[in-house]
């Protein structure tokens, strides 16, 4: 049996943005653990698509609906009753959202407005995991990693309209949704995600993969840049472990961010992850090419994650190269084409999932 089954087995569970990359990963492993499972998008985000791959559309119940449409949400929402909410529906690409500053900013602030007012319509005990980013964070290059009661804001739209977000977030849990009992709500931020499935644009996993496997050059744009590289399960499982522990622990965590990234010992470079991404794949090339605009992206970005580790019980548990390793292995059994996506992917959670016992085991942790 999956570790958090019983926690969720059977538990209508309302996810936004369920076709996108995250999304679809969340999607399948809630599927796995015999949750009822909903999900609100209006588009579908890539091509080709992890969702459409795992025949997604045909297991969960979907809802073509864009988040900036109130009485839509709304009656979704007073519709599904859900026993717990992720929102991770969002214009979430640094890149696009100099190219397009008014739909990241509705996207991402109006959508999450009604998110929360729409949350309101549940009548039931339910619990709501928010999905923000690290990028929250007014960056300041700090080499100490960021903690959650740090300065938010964003010089760049995507950061911006995250750091609004925010505090949309933060005013409406204090004014609205602490008043009501049978509500609860906990704000994830995660790190820069990585893992198979991902075709998304401007991101470099995807991009080196679209160009190696039709023997081109892939194209670096910023080599030295630090992130908090990490594997989407890691993430995945850290918004499970807030919905769960928002359950069993409300009025200590409740309206409380956490952040979700690697042990700052793995934080690695752009160009080190793709050197690392050559050793698991064959004849490879990069070219590095520097930007001539004036388009600000952070150079440095970690976080602490002491928070998560003391009341959410979850750290993680892969390796940098494991989590590279995992990444590589999906692509090349996908492009192989030996056999499906929903098993290649499926299998990745199970395996996990053994990681996942062997930690708590080790670290003692009873909890689940």
């Amino acid at each position: 049996m999956l570790t958090f089954k019983k926690y969720f087995k059977s538990k209508k569970i309302l996810i936004t943005g369920h076709t996108g990359f995250k999304g679809s990963w969340l999607t399948l492993w809630c599927y796995l653990l015999g949750a009822k499972v909903f999900g609100i998008s209006n588009n579908i985000t890539s091509n080709p698509s992890h969702f459409l791959k795992l025949s997604l559309q045909n297991k969960v119940k979907n809802f073509n609906c864009d988040i900036r449409n109130l009485k839509k949400v709304k009656k979704i929402f007073t519709k599904v009753q859900p026993d717990f909410i992720f929102h991770l529906a969002a214009q979430s690409l640094v890149k696009k959202s100099y190219d397009n500053p008014e739909e990241t900013f509705t996207s991402n602030t109006v959508g999450t407005l009604n998110i929360l007012e729409s949350f309101l319509q549940i009548k039931k005990r339910c619990h709501a995991v928010i999905i923000t980013s690290d990028k929250s964070y007014k960056n300041l290059e700090i080499k100490r990693g960021y903690k959650e009661n740090d300065l938010l804001g964003g010089d760049d739209p995507y950061s911006g309209s995250k750091g609004a977000a925010e505090i949309i977030l933060n005013s409406y849990f204090k004014s609205l949704v602490s008043k009501r009992k049978n509500l609860s709500l906990t704000i994830s931020r995660a790190g820069n995600v990585i893992g198979g499935g991902d075709w998304s644009k401007d991101r470099i996993i995807p991009d080196c993969v679209k160009s190696w496997t039709k023997n081109r050059n892939a194209i670096i744009r910023n080599p030295n840049s630090t992130r908090p590289w990490q594997h989407v399960l890691e993430v995945i499982r850290g918004y499970l472990h807030s919905a769960i522990m928002g359950k069993r622990n409300s009025k200590k965590i409740n309206g409380e961010a956490f952040n979700f990234g690697p042990s700052n010992y793995q934080n690695r470079s752009v160009i080190q992850l793709v050197k690392l991404m050559k050793k698991n794949w064959n004849l490879v090339s990069w070219k590095i090419k520097k930007e001539k605009n004036n388009k600000k992206e952070s150079k440095l970005l970690k976080l602490n994650s002491n928070k998560s580790k003391h009341l959410l019980y979850w750290e993680p548990i892969l390796k940098f190269n494991e989590s590279v390793k995992l990444t590589a292995d999906w692509y090349k059994l996908y492009y192989s084409k030996k056999t499906n996506v929903f098993n290649i992917s499926k299998q990745q959670i199970l395996n996990y999932d053994k990681k996942i016992n062997v930690h708590f085991k080790k670290r003692k942790l009873g909890i689940f």
